[in-house]
């Protein structure tokens, strides 16, 4: 029997040597400032940026078409062409969402995120040259593949976060995908102002700059460890899991870490991986399931990412001067990376739960205001300042809640040998209501006028009441023990059945496995 203090933490290295790591937890840090740079900072990015150029584009796409077809567009034509250069983004995240899953398996977390940059950098370039080529459909293209990038890395980057943070950091760690996501947002709303690159012979270039952070993944992001979750079950290298494991923690590696990692190996042992298909068919999962993919809809059937995407229109029916509206998108973008940071620092101590409910709440609140101020704004002068006050609320409430903590709860309550395809199907979700609210929001604005944030308020509602009754805490909790909560609803009315996940099983170190093969 090992001493106590071998049972309390282990030796980096095979051979037991002193860690030549000693106080290197801050790789971890570094770890997610890479694959978040050129990850989650993306989605933000590119949602901001496409907003500044609208008129110079729109005027684009009818110059291109009276130099094609000698006819001028009407302007609901212009406006529909528009909305689709918007929202392919949202079909390119569906995507890349659905490749992720197998991304994810044959190449890693980390190459993944690597390669992901192809996308991305085809994209810059298709961009850059859509003017010269006097190419509307190469700004489809670049959106589109853009959108691919962002799907993957939204996929991606929580499942090697969540398998690389330690337990009690762990909502912490992958809510910071929330945090350069908000980030993004300002930084493309910054450079997309008129002095940057926001000017009408700049705005190729605004839409290509998103190479800028991909290179700065390539660069850097090589140098760091890859989940050493994913190197101990799915590649059944201990070695290599213990090495990662002490680069991530300073060479703090407890015992009973290294010990619930060979358990979940081992729990899995013999079953057969999960695809996005037998996720539907499989009791064990349907309440896992269905608050994945509820939770995920909700998330953006709440109306908040588009107003990045059409903040000119939400800001001019609040009665905002054209002048200003750039300006005060910024505030926007400002009001979500505050809130994501707040939401970093409480998430550990209010719990998932409590966060998500909590912010749904504040926007129902907050939507039912908006309604009243834009109900008056004509007849009281101050309601265009009550009207952006609540839009920036709005985007404060999703920030502490909704923003985040949607990304990890696949990483906590799905098993490896279903946590990509879980990732697959929210992801998928995700990006399909997406596209839906970028396709109908500024018709949704302009056709409800003041009433337009009012389904949006009957979405948050809606959301609050399943999370209150379904989800269940995930804070500072094991995989078996969420299981465990969530098997009295999924075999309710039956004898309880303990899932795979939450049977006690004997690792086997010369196995290995490929957990998610789908």
């Amino acid at each position: 029997m090992p001493g106590d203090k071998e049972l309390k933490s282990l030796p980096c290295g095979p051979d037991g040597l002193d860690c030549i790591f000693e106080g290197n937890a801050r790789i971890l840090v570094l770890t997610v400032c890479s694959a978040a740079i050129g990850g989650t900072l993306q989605y933000g990015y590119n949602i901001a940026i496409i907003n500044a150029p609208t008129i110079y584009v729109q005027k684009f796409i009818n110059e291109t078409f009276q130099e094609r077809w000698g006819a001028e567009l009407q302007v609901y034509q212009v406006t529909l062409i528009w909305t689709f250069i918007v929202s392919i983004f949202s079909l390119g995240g569906l995507a890349g969402a659905l490749i992720a899953g197998p991304m994810a398996i044959y190449f890693g977390r980390k190459k993944s995120l690597l390669l992901n940059n192809v996308f991305l950098l085809l994209s810059s370039v298709l961009a850059v040259f859509s003017r010269a080529a006097r190419s509307v459909e190469m700004i489809i293209l670049a959106r589109f593949l853009v959108g691919i990038n962002a799907g993957v890395s939204m996929n991606i980057q929580p499942m090697y976060f969540g398998e690389s943070a330690p337990k009690h950091l762990r909502g912490a760690v992958s809510i910071s995908s929330a945090v350069f996501t908000a980030f993004g947002v300002v930084l493309g709303q910054v450079v997309g102002l008129r002095e940057i690159l926001g000017s009408e012979s700049c705005w190729p270039y605004l839409l290509a700059s998103n190479a800028v952070p991909g290179f700065i993944q390539l660069l850097t992001l090589p140098w760091f460890p890859e989940s050493p979750r994913y190197l101990l079950i799915d590649k059944g290298d201990k070695e290599a899991c213990i090495n990662a494991l002490c680069r991530f923690r300073g060479c703090d590696v407890l015992h009973s870490e290294i010990e619930e990692i060979q358990q979940e190996q081992a729990a899995a042992l013999g079953i057969k991986a999960k695809g996005p298909l037998e996720l539907f068919t499989d009791q064990s999962v349907r309440w896992q399931l269905l608050s994945v993919m509820v939770i995920s809809s909700a998330m953006q059937l709440c109306g908040n990412d588009s107003i990045y995407f059409y903040a000119s229109y939400v800001f001019q029916e609040a009665g905002i001067s054209a002048d200003k509206i750039q300006y005060v998108t910024i505030g926007t973008g400002s009001c979500e990376f505050t809130a994501s940071i707040v939401s970093n620092l409480l998430i550990e101590k209010l719990g998932r739960k409590f966060l998500l409910m909590g912010g749904y709440i504040l926007m129902a609140g907050w939507a039912v205001v908006f309604t009243v101020s834009l109900s008056f704004q004509h007849t009281v002068s101050e309601m265009p300042y009550l009207s952006m006050t609540c839009v920036f609320a709005y985007i404060l409430s999703f920030g502490t809640g909704p923003a985040g903590v949607t990304g990890i709860l696949p990483t906590e309550i799905f098993s490896q040998t279903a946590r990509p395809a879980a990732y697959m199907i929210a992801g998928s979700m995700m990006w399909l209501n997406l596209f839906l609210m970028g396709m109908v929001f500024p018709f949704l604005v302009r056709g409800f006028g003041q009433f337009c944030f009012l389904p949006f308020c009957a979405v948050c509602l809606l959301s609050a009441v399943f999370i209150g009754l379904v989800l269940p805490e995930t804070k500072g909790k094991s995989l078996p023990a969420i299981a465990e909560e969530y098997d009295k609803l999924n075999f309710r009315g039956q004898e309880l059945q303990l899932s795979v996940s939450t049977q006690l099983a004997q690792y086997q170190p010369s196995k290995v496995l490929s957990s998610t093969s789908l």
